[in-house]
């Protein structure tokens, strides 16, 4: 009898604990399930008062603003849309071609905005909590989020040597080799003889960039000029270098377009 109390009550108490660990469950993911929504909701507000007349009300692309156009110092006309979140591709990246970026990646164009773009910078509108709200309500526009996961950021540590004559001159010799020409021009002007027939994965005519003219989009540092390099812009003719060129090659690429950006080996007079 005795025997078969403890038993009674044993099993009885391990009903309890199973029981109440399974309450826990319960409330912890309709916790969780509620704080999700709040975010997504919240997400959806600063996107309606921020993104939509431009980025469109279904992330496509497709908002009231439409087409915006600037004319380069070359008299070059360029034509800008606003990003289509619905396709999940970004040029903007720490993460090898064809990735996914980071939620950082996010943040950063957020803060900073894209330059010679209409793409404005929201650091001091926004909070960091509305920020990463409306990062996970962009994120409900395209499946690729649900299906994949962000690489990791490659590395990047710039040598001391970027800039110098000699690794500015091992860069010509690369943006040679490497026929960047056909596109960029021989003098970075961005009138190589492909330039004229460059259009984007979706058939949208586009410029290769003119570096005389001023600052890139991503940033001018040694270190932003790298990561395009490396990661290539996905879903336009700019390619990742990161198989087809040694990570030194890269630097030395890099000094030579900080060469024709004006920004080193300038002659002292």
């Amino acid at each position: 009898m005795r025997c078969l109390r403890r038993r009674s009550i044993t099993v009885f108490l391990f009903s309890v604990v199973f029981l109440t660990a399974v309450v826990m469950l319960i409330i912890r993911d309709t916790e969780s399930s509620y704080a999700v929504e709040d975010i997504l909701k919240l997400g959806k507000k600063v996107y309606e008062q921020r993104c939509l007349i431009c980025h469109g009300k279904d992330g496509d692309g497709k908002g009231l603003v439409g087409v915006l156009r600037r004319t380069e110092l070359s008299g070059r006309t360029i034509e800008t849309l606003p990003r289509d979140f619905t396709i999940g591709v970004f040029r903007f990246r720490s993460t090898p071609t064809g990735c996914l970026p980071t939620d950082e990646d996010l943040l950063k164009i957020i803060d900073h905005g894209i330059k010679r773009s209409f793409m404005p910078s929201h650091k001091k509108e926004l909070t960091l909590e509305e920020k990463k709200a409306v990062i996970s309500y962009i994120k409900t526009f395209s499946e690729r989020w649900e299906e994949e996961e962000p690489c990791d950021p490659i590395p990047v540590k710039k040598p001391p040597w970027v800039g110098s004559p000699s690794s500015i001159e091992k860069g010509k010799r690369v943006y040679k080799d490497m026929k960047c020409w056909e596109c960029h021009g021989y003098e970075g002007r961005g009138d190589g003889p492909k330039a004229e027939k460059l259009k984007d994965d979706w058939g949208k005519r586009i410029w290769p960039f003119d570096f005389t003219t001023g600052e890139l989009k991503r940033g001018t540092s040694p270190e932003n000029i790298y990561i395009t390099f490396t990661t290539g812009l996905d879903g336009t003719g700019m390619p990742s270098y990161e198989d087809s060129l040694s990570e030194e090659d890269r630097w030395h690429l890099v000094s030579y377009t900080l060469k024709l950006m004006g920004m080193v080996g300038k002659k002292k007079e």
